[in-house]
């Protein structure tokens, strides 16, 4: 073998880590120039199995002869059974290839061979199981139809049945929470009895209808609410409006935007935005070191590489996100970490976020693109000539 094989790392066989798991003593050992295949390896182990099957007569030998011997014949004697696999060897390294370079995701499958069931537990405790029950949704809500399954496919199916009005409400609630500042109900994560009372139930009602009835389009839906008359108003409040929070919709909307549309927003009016549609995601400005501080040594988010080009542009919704070190600039605007599920974000006004607009390379970056246009961008626009 060309070369040498002298490491500073000490050898260790049968080692697993800490954990030393060879037990026994040693009679060869031997390095190869390659790694070597499972029945490569069951050859080498076998070897003196084979010497002693070769020299037997065929009667004599034992099925594990046979198979050893069958394999070195096929590993050795058969050009056909080697170019397989070369072949497979070749299709396992571009698998691994594939692999290595994407995230896996786990996903759950029913079990065929049982039904689910579970046991009401008595006050809650493990060990004190009642009766059996099975899957069903609450008998307060419309039943489940008896054609659809009872699984998390069936569940998905009752929840879109026209008979099942509260999917469409709480969508809708939401989306007009986006647009409106808050929601028809302002409880956005709570419709039932504790609860606010929708301020306007009849329209609730009818969006509510039109979003199902639409095949749950939710362009349209938004399109609706961004071009009625109620959201084109003016957001100045007269001095005869006793209605600070607006629930009555006298006048449109005035809030502070979400964290990423802020981002978006100001990308847009620059002409920076990059508006391309789907792709891997990116990983736009943000202070270093703070992915380090929050990584474990053998993570695969230890590092933060920033991306270069486009991809320091595009909308928000494309960013990386790491649960445990979300994207600084958006998280000063209220955008929630995502370690946990919210319905209603927090709006603030703090300092920082002044400092974050004045002082994020983003920001700053946009700021001298859009004063280098020639105009104010609808879509991106050209720069000033320097001549």
């Amino acid at each position: 073998m060309p070369g040498t094989a002298k490491t500073d790392a000490p050898l260790l066989i049968g080692s697993d880590g800490d954990q030393n798991l060879f037990e026994g003593s040693i009679a060869e050992f031997g390095v190869l120039s390659r790694a070597i295949s499972a029945e490569e390896a069951r050859l080498v182990a076998d070897w003196p199995q084979i010497v002693d099957a070769r020299k037997a007569k065929v009667s004599e030998q034992s099925a594990a002869q046979k198979e050893s011997l069958r394999l070195y014949f096929l590993n050795h004697s058969d050009p056909a059974y080697r170019d397989a696999l070369r072949e497979r060897a070749s299709v396992d390294a571009e698998l691994k290839t594939i692999e290595n370079r994407s995230e896996t995701a786990l996903i759950m499958e029913d079990r065929a061979d049982t039904k689910p069931m579970a046991n009401v537990l008595f006050r809650g405790l493990y060990d004190q199981p009642r009766e059996a029950v099975s899957a069903n949704v609450p008998s307060v809500l419309p039943p489940m139809p008896a054609s659809l399954p009872r699984n998390r496919l069936g569940l998905a199916e009752w929840m879109v049945e026209p008979s099942n009005p509260l999917t469409a409400r709480v969508a809708v609630n939401r989306f007009w929470q986006q647009i409106f500042g808050v929601g028809i109900v302002k409880t956005t994560e709570d419709f039932g009895s504790q609860g606010e009372t929708p301020s306007h139930p009849e329209l609730l009602d009818w969006l509510a209808v039109e979003f199902r009835e639409s095949g749950w389009d939710v362009k349209n839906l938004i399109r609706l609410m961004v071009t009625s008359a109620t959201y084109r108003q003016s957001s100045v409040q007269s001095k005869d409006q006793k209605d600070p929070e607006n629930r009555l919709l006298a006048r449109g909307p005035r809030f502070r935007m979400d964290a990423e549309m802020v981002r978006d927003v100001a990308l847009a009016a620059s002409g920076l935005l990059v508006s391309r549609v789907g792709g891997p995601p990116a990983k736009p400005y943000q202070p270093s070191g703070v992915w380090e501080a929050t990584s474990m040594k053998e993570s695969n988010t230890k590092n933060y590489v920033q991306d270069k080009g486009d991809n320091l542009y595009r909308r928000s919704v494309y960013t990386l996100w790491k649960r445990s070190a979300p994207p600084a600039s958006l998280e000063t605007f209220d955008a929630p970490t995502r370690e946990t599920y919210i319905v209603r974000r927090e709006r603030t006004d703090t300092p920082l976020q002044a400092l974050v607009g004045m002082n994020d390379p983003q920001f700053v970056e946009a700021a001298r693109n859009l004063a280098n246009m020639r105009c104010i961008p609808i879509r991106p626009c050209r720069p000033k000539s320097t001549t």
